[in-house]
């Protein structure tokens, strides 16, 4: 399957909209939004990357901002957890009403604070969302919206991201719904050395399919 081609579009936040990223293969099989982490957007080179590679997968993604540059250049936004839910909630809302997105099941990647906010979101919108995918994330911010979760969640941690390997396998056990840890060997917290972030997008890519196919959450 040949990758798509990266379209911009603005996406409606409540009162407000922001641009968007989406990528939409052939033959799409579910639609990834991406909930990027503190000081990120959706122009992160990492994201886009696995974009891309979950495209090549026949995975649709939509990637955009969480706060406006205002807002982001208050650091205390970057941490708001309920702000940064509230805007995946949006997101997830806009593609639930887009013509292009709303034919897909719904998936959730979040990373660093992203994951949180994207599992909070999960949690709020237990009917829709299909599966969650966590990269280097910190699901225990999301506190006790974690038992609320309903939607399969893989939470993808390095094995060198000490530290943050414990508060992953802590947020698990907080879980009710199917869930796994998995470790990639060797990689630090931002999967900078060779191959750990392509592990990290068969790991979601599998992940995906597995539950978009599989008769999970739908509209």
């Amino acid at each position: 399957m040949v990758a798509s081609t990266a379209e911009k579009r603005m996406v409606t936040l409540g009162s407000m909209s922001l641009e968007g990223i989406v990528r939409v293969p052939a033959d799409a099989v579910g639609l990834v939004i991406f909930a990027h982490g503190a000081g990120s957007s959706r122009l992160s080179p990492r994201n886009n990357y696995v974009a891309e590679r979950l495209a090549v997968r026949g995975i649709a993604t939509l990637l955009f901002d969480l706060l406006t540059e205002a807002e982001a250049a208050d650091r205390a936004n970057v941490f708001d957890l309920p702000l940064l839910s509230g805007r995946v909630f949006e997101a997830i809302q806009w593609a639930m009403e887009d013509p292009v997105c709303s034919k897909f099941k719904l998936g959730l990647f979040g990373s660093s604070t992203g994951a949180a906010a994207a599992l909070v979101a999960a949690a709020w919108q237990r009917d829709v969302i299909a599966a969650v995918v966590s990269r280097g994330g910190r699901p225990d911010l999301a506190g006790p919206e974690l038992a609320l979760v309903t939607a399969p969640t893989l939470l993808v941690v390095g094995g060198s991201d000490h530290g943050v390997i414990e508060l992953n396998e802590a947020a698990a056990q907080e879980l009710a719904c199917d869930h796994r840890v998995a470790i990639v060997p060797g990689a630090t917290h931002l999967f900078e050395e060779p191959g750990t972030l392509d592990q990290v997008v068969d790991l979601a890519a599998d992940w995906f399919e597995a539950h978009f196919q599989s008769g999970g959450a739908s509209r």
